[in-house]
Order: structure tokens, then C-alpha cells, then sequence
């Protein structure tokens, strides 16, 4: 009989958020199930570690399927504390999520949920962020589970490259409006912030974070046009940041 895959479940809404209950309840149904997640909501944390305050690791049992530990730490602390402290043995596989909201384009690089994916990247473990285009805590996470149970089970079978994770986004759209999946790259987006300045009962100005989301990129093979047209988007991201096709023209620069 085979051995059924370890995997480890993480996120950056909190242990109790309803995306990560529905994520388990998937992995569940392919292997055995680890969860270290964190205690509340880290999300827009980016890959921030915690160096400069203690950590907390409790056992939960929140309900009763498999072991669970709440971690006052961010997500990426969640994946090093699983790897070094809790697991025996590397996990076959990380997944992240399921993310109340949009983590496509340039939202990757804000997410708490895709630096956990990224941590268990950079730690050797074929790693998936899962994100639902729906910010509401109570959404409806039913008409993922096939998608998610689909594109996991590939992943185990096929492995990733080296350095390389995926980012998955699925449409707020019932499962049978749902057109298929696109392997596609992350488009050329951006955040147009604003800041709402107020002042406080005692006097104090102070901000609030607003703006609006403007795509760019007009290309037919990017997450924002797969979603918008009714795609789960899967785009491959990796880790090393180096901008390879400008080495070769610095190295024309006069600096030495």
C-alpha cells in the first residue's frame, strides 16, 4: 500500500479563518495532514519573520482530525517553525490558504499567504499559494475544492522545479461557470494608493490605507485576464528576485 504524501497546511488569515478549514478538509482526502498556521490574521505581512519578539507555539484542537498548532508568528515563521520544531520528516508538499481575496500580480509580493508558500520553497517542499477572489469572511469556498484537489494531486505526481512555486487564484463564480485552468504569467499590475488622513479624539492626525487596482497589461496570457474571463489562473513564481537580462548590460557601466 502506498504511503500516503505528509503535507502541510498554512495560511495568513488565522487558524480559524473558513479558507483554511476548507483546505484542510481537501488535503485531508489526499494525505496526512499537519496544520501550523497563525493564532490571527497576518495578511499583506509580505515575508516578514519575527526576530525581535518571542514566538508562541500551542497545540489546538479545534476539530480533532489532525494535529494543529497555532503559532503567534507570521506565516513564513509558521513554515520554519514547522520544518525545524514539529515535523520528523520534510513534508511532500506545502499549501497555503485558502486566501480571502486576490493575491494576483503584483499582490504576490504583499501576500502572507504566497511568503508561506515561498518559505516552504526556499526550504526544498513543493509549495502552493491558494487565493479565492472574494475578501468576505463568510465566502463560499465549495467551488474550489475540486480545483484545489486537482491541481495539488499534479503537483505530487509531477513535482515543481527547483525554486519554483505556484501561485493559484480561482474566480468568485459557481464551480459549473468555471471555464478550466490556466498556467499563465502574473500580469503587469499595480496598486494607485491613496491615504485617507484623519485625526483622532485626542487630536492626533493619522492614515488610512486606500487605492485602486490598475491593470496595465493587456496580454491574453496573464492571471488578470485568465480570471476576468472565468479561469483559475496558475502562475509559476520563483524566489530568486535577480533580473538575469540586465546582467549582461551592467557589465557595460563603468564601475570599477
Amino acid at each position: 500500500m502506498a504511503k500516503r504524501p505528509l503535507i502541510l497546511v498554512t495560511n495568513d488569515d488565522g487558524i480559524t479563518a473558513p479558507g483554511i478549514r476548507t483546505l484542510i478538509s481537501v488535503m485531508n482526502t489526499i494525505g496526512d495532514v499537519v496544520v501550523v498556521a497563525p493564532d490571527s490574521p497576518q495578511s499583506g505581512m509580505g515575508h516578514a519573520i519575527t526576530v525581535n519578539a518571542t514566538l508562541y507555539l500551542e497545540k489546538v484542537n479545534i476539530d480533532g482530525k489532525q494535529p494543529e498548532y497555532s503559532c503567534s508568528g507570521t506565516p513564513a515563521d509558521c513554515v520554519k517553525l514547522a520544518v525545524r520544531e514539529i515535523l520528523d520528516r520534510k513534508p511532500d508538499i506545502c499549501v497555503s490558504g485558502i486566501n480571502h481575496g486576490s493575491n494576483s500580480s503584483i499582490n504576490v509580493i504583499y501576500s502572507g499567504t504566497m511568503s508561506a508558500a515561498l518559505e516552504a520553497g526556499i526550504e526544498g517542499i513543493p509549495a502552493i499559494g491558494f487565493s479565492l477572489l472574494d475578501y468576505n469572511w463568510n465566502a463560499n469556498f465549495e467551488h474550489c475544492k475540486s480545483f484545489i484537489e486537482t491541481i495539488t494531486r499534479q503537483v505530487l505526481e509531477h513535482g515543481l522545479p527547483d525554486g519554483v512555486v505556484l501561485n493559484v487564484n480561482l474566480p468568485n463564480l459557481k464551480e459549473k461557470d468555471i471555464k478550466g485552468i490556466k498556467v499563465c504569467r502574473q500580469a503587469r499590475a499595480n496598486w494607485v494608493e491613496e491615504f485617507d488622513k484623519r485625526t483622532n479624539p485626542m487630536g492626533r492626525e493619522y492614515y488610512w490605507l486606500a487605492g485602486k487596482f490598475v491593470n496595465m497589461d493587456n496580454g491574453e496570457d496573464t492571471d488578470e485576464w485568465a480570471l476576468e474571463h472565468g479561469y483559475v489562473s496558475v502562475v509559476p513564481v520563483q524566489f530568486d528576485l535577480t533580473a538575469h537580462h540586465t546582467i549582461q548590460s551592467l557589465n557595460t557601466w563603468k564601475l570599477n
